[in-house]
């Protein structure tokens, strides 16, 4: 039978999880290869192969999978630690330090030590070219080429990788980008070319070139990562569908990757929002707040009803105006390191001690005390069964690395300064999630929390008693959730087009035909993708405005709103948008509304696993208790014994008392003592708060399960 696996490169550990129809999915986990990340996918694969009963070779179970939907972070380190293309920017002449000047605005105002980030492009590879364009398109001075030769020549003496085009107003008329790329690709193909007409043909002129010198910054690393993956899988015997997942939750073709590096800018932790959601259906919801803690990093993220959206971010403080989901990352993870401060106060991050040398506790020759240092001095972790037991963890190294560099600088017990390091670790995850709730407008008290990533089960509480969050569901595939959510990806891709019109004077015949435009292309590609045109939709955002303000609400529109030209309900969707997100809206002063940009969709539907329910109804769970541990439990701020239960025994409608921990072979659980926890249909763990069971109906969960 076919199967689907999700791959989830991370900084410390690669994850998968291998779906087949009708069985729990099958999730492993396997140290990343910072050198080569290939190498850990075909080492996990291998792994996965010899598990298998009975045992398998690589070929034989390469050629048993129908796809593979791959998340990777490759764009994003190569943008967080410098080490993108070198690259050459041609621009119009006047503009030639746009990518340096930036907005012109400083971002730190009362930081005298600010420092603006170093621009991708160094200035003596920006080449400004002369030819202008108009707003309205026209062209005032033809582009000259020559002045294109003489750049490139140049370029290949000094060793450039990568060229970026973007001239002034090309969203209006590209013909000069067009001319140049035509001219580029003639000359010299095998340089890696990023043209702003093709990746972001949207108003504003800083945040396109800076898109448009991000995607060529990282394009040629990915192409020669996916070029690496793509043997690796050659030679393993894979012959199936390789998708790549994308910052914007769908996924794309590696040739399209390739094309967009930029587009997977967030590409490993984009599966996590869709998880979270199909998690929270199973009891009625369609809203959560979706965690991932990782080795290296915490990302945070709201879903409501669908992913939340945006379109103007930034990456290592350079701006990216690309369709991605609204996912905030920290430096809060397992191998982030605990220090401190030339005022004596202990911080934990955003350092990491990654894959290699690793934790203290890894026994690979870390030195520094990390989160899962603190994590496994405080009783959470069991030394013997990390990763079930397959990789052992060396507690007195943990207690040597906080001794040294925590607890006597500080005048405390390893112990206490362990439980210090916790804290302040939760208190970060904690900030993280309230970037992403309350700054967007959302009671975080409304969402359920999903904790994901391999250490997040661990912190999930202390997080939830910090925004008084009263109920978490922690999936039994939680240690790989955002690879399990790339299992529910569709096929995705966005489309912008500059359309500035108010809206009581919007020409609707020409609207029509941009929108119509838009989603005959997308058609087109998702239909080269063999989706079938019924499995194909198309969804709508208008960037509108009040008239004289500088920043845009993007709002979902149905298309049928445009077709019968409905000015009212647009409208209504951006006063009611716009009173979430500030708190008021000018209704009442008729203000008038412009619309800035359009942006479609175009989405095709990929086959999902389907996945077996749950139906033990076993109320008692002693059955699965392992044994007892000595915990540190912060509401006493104290140790204490705990029961330890095996969460691989365990079965829907079990229900246990915190203090509690649950163990899996890819994680563990900490069910802190003002939390109760039961399962669900799917297996999930769903944690509550004491004396709230009325929260998500759980008792006639219990019941539905028997």
């Amino acid at each position: 039978m076919s199967l689907k696996l999700g791959i989830d490169v991370g900084g410390t550990f690669t994850d998968f999880v291998v779906a087949e129809e009708g069985k729990p999915p099958r999730i492993h986990k396997t140290l990343s290869t910072p050198s080569d990340p290939s190498i850990a996918v075909v080492e996990g694969l291998t792994q996965i192969a010899a598990s298998m009963q009975p045992p398998r070779t690589l070929e034989e179970f390469a050629r048993s999978i129908d796809t593979i939907v791959h998340g990777t972070t490759v764009t994003t380190n190569a943008t967080l630690t410098s080490t993108g293309a070198r690259c050459g920017l041609l621009t119009t002449e006047g503009v030639r330090d746009a990518l340096e000047m930036r907005r012109g605005v400083r971002e730190e105002q009362y930081n005298n030590r600010y420092v603006n980030v170093r621009p991708l492009v160094p200035r003596e590879r920006r080449v400004s070219v002369s030819g202008r364009i108009d707003r309205d398109g026209r062209e005032l001075t033809p582009v000259n080429l020559d002045a294109v030769r003489e750049a490139l020549a140049h370029w290949r003496r000094d060793g450039v990788q990568a060229i970026a085009v973007c001239f002034m107003n090309s969203f209006a008329n590209p013909a000069h980008e067009q001319a140049v790329a035509e001219l580029v690709r003639k000359e010299w193909p095998e340089a890696y070319l990023s043209v702003s007409s093709e990746v972001l043909p949207s108003i504003r002129f800083y945040p396109r070139i800076s898109t448009t010198a991000l995607n060529a910054y990282v394009g040629p690393k990915l192409g020669h990562y996916l070029d690496q993956l793509v043997d690796r899988l050659n030679v393993a015997g894979f012959r199936g569908l390789l998708l790549i997942m994308q910052s914007n939750g769908g996924v794309i073709s590696p040739q399209a990757a390739r094309e967009k590096a930029a587009l997977t800018l967030l590409s490993g932790p984009a599966g996590g929002p869709g998880a979270g959601l199909f998690y929270v259906a199973a009891h009625g919801q369609n809203r959560c707040v979706t965690t991932d803690m990782g080795g290296t990093s915490f990302e945070a993220s709201v879903a409501v009803g669908s992913p939340m959206l945006k379109s103007d971010g930034e990456i290592a403080r350079h701006k990216i105006a690309l369709p991605m989901l609204d996912i905030h990352t920290i430096g809060a993870g397992g191998g982030s390191i605990g220090w401190l401060d030339n005022g004596g106060m202990l911080r934990m991050g955003p350092q990491s001690a990654g894959a290699d040398p690793g934790p203290a506790c890894y026994g690979r020759g870390g030195r520094l005390p990390t989160t899962t240092d603190a994590n496994l001095v405080l009783g959470y972790l069991d030394p013997d069964y990390f990763a079930g037991g397959r990789m052992k963890l060396d507690i007195a190294a943990a207690h040597a690395a906080i001794e040294e560099h925590i607890a006597k600088p500080m005048g405390l017990t390893v112990e206490q300064a362990a439980a210090g390091m916790y804290r302040v670790a939760c208190n970060n995850m904690a900030q993280g999630v309230r970037e992403v709730t309350i700054k967007r407008g959302f009671d975080p008290r409304e969402f359920p929390l999903i904790p994901g990533g391999g250490a997040g089960p661990i912190h999930g509480c202390l997080i939830c008693n910090e925004l008084e969050i009263p109920l978490q569901i922690v999936p039994r595939e939680s240690s790989v959730l955002c690879a399990f959510g790339m299992l529910m990806c569709d096929l995705r891709h966005d489309y912008v087009r500059t359309f500035v019109a108010r809206l009581e004077a919007l020409d609707w015949s020409r609207l029509n035909a941009v929108v119509g435009a838009m989603a005959d292309d997308g058609s087109r590609l998702l239909s080269e993708e063999r989706i079938p045109r019924p499995e194909q939709r198309f969804e709508l955002r208008l960037d509108c405005r009040y008239i004289k303000q500088y920043h845009e609400v993007s709002v979902p529109v149905p298309l049928d709103v445009v077709e019968r030209r409905d000015a009212n309900a647009i409208a209504r969707a951006f006063h009611d948008e716009h009173q979430r997100l500030y708190g008021y809206t000018l209704e009442v002063e008729r203000s008038p509304i412009e619309i800035i940009n359009v942006r479609l969709q175009a989405v095709g539907a990929t086959g999902r696993p389907a996945y077996r329910s749950e139906r033990s109804g076993k109320a008692d769970a002693s059955y699965a208790l392992k044994s007892r541990r000595r915990v540190y439990l912060p509401e006493r701020d104290d140790f204490a014994e705990v029961p330890v239960y095996d969460g691989h025994a365990m079965s829907c409608g079990n229900h246990i008392e915190g203090p509690a921990l649950v163990e899996q072979q890819t994680t563990a659980i900490f069910v802190s003592e003002t939390f109760d926890c039961t399962l669900d249909e799917l297996g999930s763990f769903v944690l509550y708060a004491k004396g709230r069971e009325d929260l998500i109906g759980i008792a006639a969960k219990k019941e539905a399960c028997v």
